[in-house]
């Protein structure tokens, strides 16, 4: 089996494919810039939906005076970050929708800033905008494009966000190849080319990769 990841993977990511014989190409399908131009101390509620958020304040130098604030986050990989750099958060979504509903069911009285990207989604602003709680949205990273051709055939494409689709579209086209999906955002995307979706159990990498490893060991012949 041959795919292709549209993230670049690390060494213990490229051991799980290679451990199961699986071949694979890989290549960045996006990439970002972190610039913010917003002044955001003021802010005592903030919304981070991806780690890239964390990654933009501290290379802004930002981070250290906003470690008293109150934290709110979506995915494991975020919260990680946020632990690590010696933040608690206060709640964890395992979606932007799922944490949209933990804020109207727990903090009905608070206004956020939502530290997001320049093409972030719609769905926690329309959540709390209907519940009539105030969000300032505050683009704190920029993702990019690489338009690339992608030569050669491939069993599955691993993709990690819509905007990866996207960029792969720019200069590639999607037939009959399975699509490994990080989480149900990803996989409603790719929903828009094809029926062949098969979505990871939980939003990492890894498990992403879990997946086409089970994939692949269904479509070898058995023995007899």
């Amino acid at each position: 089996m041959r795919i292709l990841s549209t993230k670049k993977l690390t060494q213990s990511q490229k051991e799980l494919l290679l451990n199961a014989t699986i071949s694979f190409v890989e290549y960045d399908s996006i990439h970002f810039t972190y610039e913010i131009h917003k002044a955001i101390e003021a802010f005592n509620d903030i919304i981070v939906t991806s780690k890239n958020g964390i990654i933009s304040l501290l290379k802004n130098n930002v981070l250290t005076g906003l470690k008293n604030k109150n934290w709110y986050c979506v995915g494991e990989k975020t919260a990680q970050a946020l632990i690590e750099n010696d933040i608690k958060p206060i709640e964890i979504g395992e979606n932007a929708v799922n944490l949209a509903q933990k804020l109207v069911k727990n903090h009905q009285k608070s206004s956020f800033a939502y530290f997001c990207g320049n093409l972030k989604r719609s769905e926690l602003n329309n959540i709390l905008s209907k519940n009539e709680i105030e969000l300032n949205e505050i683009e704190v990273y920029q993702t990019h494009f690489n338009d690339k051709k992608i030569n050669g055939d491939f069993n599955g494409i691993l993709f990690f966000s819509p905007s990866g689709i996207k960029s792969y579209l720019k200069q590639n086209s999607i037939d009959q190849e399975m699509l490994f999906c990080i989480g149900n955002t990803t996989a409603k995307e790719a929903k828009k080319h094809t029926g062949n979706i098969i979505i990871s159990n939980k939003p990492t990498v890894e498990n992403t990769i879990v997946q086409v490893v089970k994939y692949a060991n269904s479509e070898r012949p058995t023995e007899t």
